[in-house]
């Protein structure tokens, strides 16, 4: 029986790489199946037969069963590790995180850079004010991430967690989307706290198959 878990993730994605970091971190056997949504590859028969929401990450499990959703992959594989807090209030907190991750700062960090970056022909069907507006609230969620970082090295727990893989993995490629972290000091260091950190590996790293 394969004991690797299986990854359909697509290299430039955030939401694939905070997967693909984690898995790394814990040293978990996988394997990954580029699946890019600029080729049509998340809307085969196959693949919605596996993730019937036509989207990537998709986390296939050693025995066969399936998580969609980034976050949701975070927290089943951190269940039992260092990179969910123990304390019922901190984990709390993390989940805190992650939520603001996906509702305040992927929306518009990770979209910008996508319109920009990773999908560069959509760029001139964007508008001044579609464009303003993305600055404008990834701002916003940037000015909150550097407010806790004012008096905290970590998102939650006192700890690297989970919470600073989700918020890692778009905002040190921020850049990509038009945003400048010059203002943003505290960032900076936490950006370099986790790129330090062991066992960290970039965005563009695949695992040897």
């Amino acid at each position: 029986m394969d004991n690797r878990y299986t990854l359909y993730s697509m290299e430039a994605s955030g939401n694939c790489y905070k997967v693909r970091l984690l898995l790394h971190l814990l040293r978990l056997p996988f394997r990954l199946i580029e699946t890019d949504p600029r080729q049509g590859a998340t809307r085969t028969p196959d693949f919605l037969a596996l993730n019937p929401n036509g989207r990537t990450p998709l986390l296939v499990l050693p025995d066969g069963r399936r998580l969609s959703e980034s976050n949701a992959m975070l927290i089943h594989l951190a269940e039992g590790t260092a990179y969910l807090p123990a304390d019922a209030y901190d984990r709390a907190v993390c989940y805190q995180w992650l939520f603001f991750e996906q509702y305040e700062h992927e929306p518009t960090i990770a979209v910008a850079r996508s319109w920009m970056s990773v999908y560069p022909e959509k760029i001139g069907k964007a508008t001044a004010e579609q464009l303003a507006d993305w600055q404008t609230r990834g701002h916003r969620a940037l000015a909150v991430m550097e407010t806790r970082l004012a008096t905290h090295d970590w998102f939650a727990g006192g700890a690297f967690s989970i919470a600073d893989i989700a918020l890692y993995s778009y905002t040190h490629v921020a850049d990509e989307g038009g945003f400048d972290l010059t203002p943003y000091p505290g960032i900076r260091g936490w950006l370099g706290r986790v790129a330090s950190h062991p066992g960290h590996v970039p965005l563009t790293w695949r695992p040897v198959e």
